[in-house]
C-alpha cells in the first residue's frame, strides 16, 4: 500500500493510519531529510527481526532510530550538558548523533554494545509519525540488492511491497546520507561527513 504525503504540511488522517499500522507491529517506508526509511516500532521485536531480514543485514549490526526531541532524546541516552547545547544546536537536521545509551533502548538492536545512534531529522512527516506514536521509530535507509539507495517511492514500493505494510510517498528525494557524530564521553568524533555539515568539529 502506497499513501501520498504533503511533506511541508502533513495531512494527520493519513499520518494516524500509518501509526496505527506501527502499532500493530507493521514495517513503514517513510521519508526523512536524508533517505527513504524504513522503519517500525523501536519496541517491536518481531518488526525489528523483519527489518533485519529485508535489508539482510548482520544481527551484530545495530541500527539507528528516530526521536521527536531532544527531551526524548534524553530518555534513551546519556546527555551531558555538551551534548545537549551541541545537538540543540544542529537539531532537528541530518546528523546522527552517537551516545551512550539507556537502559530503555531494546538489547536487539544493541548487540553488545553501549553506544546508540539517534536522530530528529528536518522533515514534518517523520517528526508528525514520532509524535504521534509516543516513542521512537527506527531509522535505515531503503536499498536495492547492489546496496544502492532507492529515492523513488514509486520504484520503492514496487521492490518492498510484499514485504512492508505501508510506503509513505513524500515524493522523489535527493538521497545523502546523515553526518555521523560521536559525543560518547563529551569527545566529539566525525564518524562520517554526509549532508549534515561538520566543519565547526573539525577545526
Amino acid at each position: 500500500m502506497i499513501v501520498s504525503i504533503n511533506r511541508q504540511n502533513p495531512q494527520m488522517r493519513l499520518i494516524r493510519k500509518a501509526v496505527d499500522i506501527l502499532r500493530q507491529g507493521g514495517i513503514i517506508v517513510y521519508p526523512t531529510d536524508t533517505f527513504y526509511g524504513l522503519g517500525c516500532d523501536l519496541f517491536n521485536k518481531r518488526g525489528i527481526e523483519r527489518i533485519y531480514d529485508i535489508k539482510r543485514r548482520s544481527r551484530k549490526q545495530p541500527f539507528s532510530f528516530i526521536c521527536a526531541d531532544l527531551k526524548e532524546i534524553s530518555r534513551y541516552a546519556r546527555v551531558s550538558d555538551y551534548a545537549y547545547k551541541t545537538m540543540r544546536r544542529l537539531l532537528p537536521g541530518p546528523y546522527t548523533f552517537i551516545l551512550e545509551a539507556s537502559r530503555l533502548v531494546p538489547k536487539i538492536i544493541l548487540p553488545k554494545r553501549l553506544t546508540t545512534g539517534i536522530r530528529v531529522p528536518d522533515d514534518a512527516i517523520c517528526l508528525a509519525l514520532v509524535r504521534e506514536l509516543g516513542q521512537p521509530i527506527i531509522s535505515t535507509s531503503v536499498s536495492d540488492e547492489r546496496g544502492e539507495i532507492l529515492n523513488s517511492p514509486q520504484e520503492i514500493d514496487k521492490k518492498f511491497r510484499h514485504c512492508v505494510d505501508l510506503v509513505i510517498d513524500g515524493g522523489m528525494l535527493v538521497s545523502e546520507p546523515s553526518s555521523v557524530i560521536s559525543l560518547v564521553d563529551d569527545r566529539v568524533e566525525v564518524i562520517r561527513t554526509g549532508k549534515g555539515d561538520v566543519s565547526a568539529f573539525l577545526q
